[in-house]
């Protein structure tokens, strides 16, 4: 059997340096890239592919879980994490393991026992459906839903519960009625895919649902905001302002 490849996804360098150290007493890995964010973490996956990560869930803007999400084929996980109340979700998405940090090297034995196990008869849950039905909702005309993934699972928003969305990168952020999720598109997929009479770009990083907006309100000179029915509060261009306007006769 080839080495097993081994990428790292950790924002404390500490816990980093720490498991590459664990990790170097084992000959059968080859540790070959790591990480201080989900969104490097993505960009290592998809060019990479690795056969094993080692994932941290808390992460700055982007959690693990998120990242985990919106990748098509994902590789083998072991989660890393300092919060135990993560660890049914973990194993949802068919995770191998959770280490509770800080673990042993013992706890870390069995990890890899596992997924060496796991490895080496490929069992990976993915299902290829999960791409072909996200590809046929999304790419068949205007959006009449977003489709997401969930778990192993997929779900479905309804445009109707969807507040805004959000550039992040190179990717999207989808907030929603019951949360949010990252997606692999882009902000001028969206504004051409969802419907105009209800959704509109009111920034360069934003597009908004009219419909759970509550009032414009100016942020500074030539600037405003467009504060929604939940509180939450999206900057507006100028452009953006003066079409909101338009389109609510405000």
């Amino acid at each position: 059997m080839n080495k097993i490849r081994v990428l790292i996804i950790e924002d404390e360098a500490p816990a980093r340096e720490l498991l590459k150290h664990m990790l170097s007493d084992y000959n059968g890995i080859e540790i070959i890239a790591e990480c201080a964010d989900g969104f490097c973490g993505l960009k290592e996956i998809k060019e990479k592919k690795p056969d094993l990560v080692f994932l941290d869930i808390q992460m700055p803007k982007l959690t693990g879980f998120e990242m985990l999400e919106v990748l098509d084929e994902r590789p083998q996980v072991i989660f890393t994490t300092a919060y135990d109340q993560f660890a049914i979700r973990a194993f949802e998405m068919n995770a191998i393991d959770y280490l509770l940090k800080p673990f042993s090297r013992e706890r870390l034995d069995d990890a890899m026992q596992k997924a060496l196990t796991r490895i080496e008869k490929d069992d990976r849950q993915e299902k290829a459906f999960d791409r072909l039905l996200t590809t046929r909702n999304e790419d068949e005309g205007p959006l009449t839903r977003i489709v997401i993934r969930k778990g192993s699972g997929i779900k479905i928003i309804p445009l109707d519960s969807v507040s805004y969305i959000g550039a992040e990168d190179d990717y999207v952020m989808i907030y929603y009625n019951e949360g949010k999720a990252l997606k692999q598109q882009t902000m001028k997929y969206y504004e051409e895919k969802l419907p105009s009479s209800t959704f509109l770009r009111v920034h360069r990083s934003f597009i908004i649902n009219m419909d759970k907006i509550s009032r414009l309100e100016p942020y500074s000179k030539d600037n405003y905001v467009a504060v929604l029915k939940s509180g939450e509060k999206i900057p507006v261009s100028r452009s953006g302002y003066k079409t909101l306007r338009e389109r609510l006769n405000f």
